[in-house]
């Protein structure tokens, strides 16, 4: 069980934050001796299934599994990754996971990166031991056809052409995907600096080249969130899978800004449409928790609290993220006091 004492109790303005501390730190297994952290969480059949990006030294990562009996207690944890590196594209890893169930098929989500590109991926799976990568699912274009297409969609927020390039790949990763489909589609979250976006299809196989065309001379109708607030200054990127509420798409994401100290990373919250996650409705403008013990302020990078799983057992939100890109850590917060506060933050157009 984690340890939780009053201490670490953390407020926000309106809203009260429990961290509960350290679940997981890296081990002397060597494919996970540098660090774990940014981990799936999903509960089936009242068992908690936790995958977690574990770090090798060298910064080689793979897919991780511990099981939970209950929201803070770990009972089971394996020594051997569950999903591995086999291609050129993850050749130097596979990291960050995300996972949801969708129509009886469970979708873990990862970002497979070769020592120099990271781009988003799926793997499937009916029964959370056997995973099939699908493999990639953004897309494969260069920096030049990027700007040449999204100048057409409309005026943009400029730093989406802050990472141009040219003659290399468009980075795109942190796909997280709804957990059921919307209007009768699959719909993911992915990002491409500095917001999220919001693609929508019948079918995986329908990201074609031309898919990806249509889209980016499109593409400013697909943005879902841009930074807005001062603790999002720097860009934001995806967290948890969405969470449907009667208020509307729950979405806990990362913020960074910029300091003196470097970069900081915060754990962010919206609400967005049920129809339309396009259509954002509120957003709190302050962190919904931010780094402040040792634990998330020191390790292999600093400053990082980076949601990524949450679950939820009455009208408690455990929320699972990577602290300082070394160990799990778990917050909890009241569901109906959090989506309450951000009503309060109601968008104005």
């Amino acid at each position: 069980m984690v340890n939780f004492t009053k201490k670490e109790l953390a407020r926000n303005p309106m809203i009260t934050v429990r961290k509960l501390g350290v679940l997981l730190s890296k081990s002397d297994r060597t494919f996970e001796n540098e660090g774990v952290l940014n981990p799936a969480v999903i509960e089936e059949d009242g068992v908690i299934h936790m995958f977690y990006r574990a770090v090798r030294r060298g910064n080689h990562s793979t897919i991780g599994y511990c099981r939970l009996s209950d929201p803070t207690t770990v009972s089971e944890r394996f020594d051997q990754p569950v999903l591995v590196p086999d291609n050129a594209s993850d050749s130097q890893g596979v990291e960050d996971p995300r996972i949801v169930k969708i129509d009886g098929t469970f979708y873990l989500s990862y970002t497979a990166y070769d020592g120099y590109q990271a781009m988003g991926c799926v793997a499937m799976s009916e029964d959370l031991k056997h995973f099939r990568k699908y493999g990639l699912v953004v897309p494969q274009v260069n920096y030049k056809d990027f700007r040449n297409w999204v100048t057409q969609s409309g005026k943009i927020n400029l730093k989406y052409f802050r990472f141009d390039q040219c003659s290399t790949v468009l980075w795109d990763k942190n796909v997280i995907f709804f957990p059921r489909r919307i209007n009768g589609k699959l719909a993911f979250l992915h990002r491409i600096r500095p917001g999220i976006q919001l693609v929508m299809v019948d079918d995986l196989n329908d990201l074609t080249p031309e898919f990806w065309k249509r889209y980016f001379l499109d593409f400013k109708k697909h943005i879902v969130l841009d930074p807005a607030a001062s603790h999002e200054t720097s860009y934001i990127g995806g967290g948890c899978p969405p969470i449907e509420t009667n208020s509307g798409w729950l979405v806990i994401y990362h913020s960074v800004r910029d300091t003196i100290e470097g970069f900081i990373y915060v754990a962010s919250a919206a609400l967005l449409d049920i129809d339309d996650p396009t259509n954002e409705i509120a957003r709190l403008p302050y962190p919904l928790f931010e780094p402040e013990f040792d634990w998330e302020k020191r390790g292999e990078v600093n400053n990082v609290c980076f949601p990524t799983g949450t679950i939820i057992r009455g009208d408690e939100l455990y929320i699972y993220y990577g602290a300082a890109d070394e160990q799990i850590a778990v917050a909890s917060v009241s569901l109906s006091q959090l989506t309450e506060e951000l009503l309060k933050n109601h968008k104005t157009t």
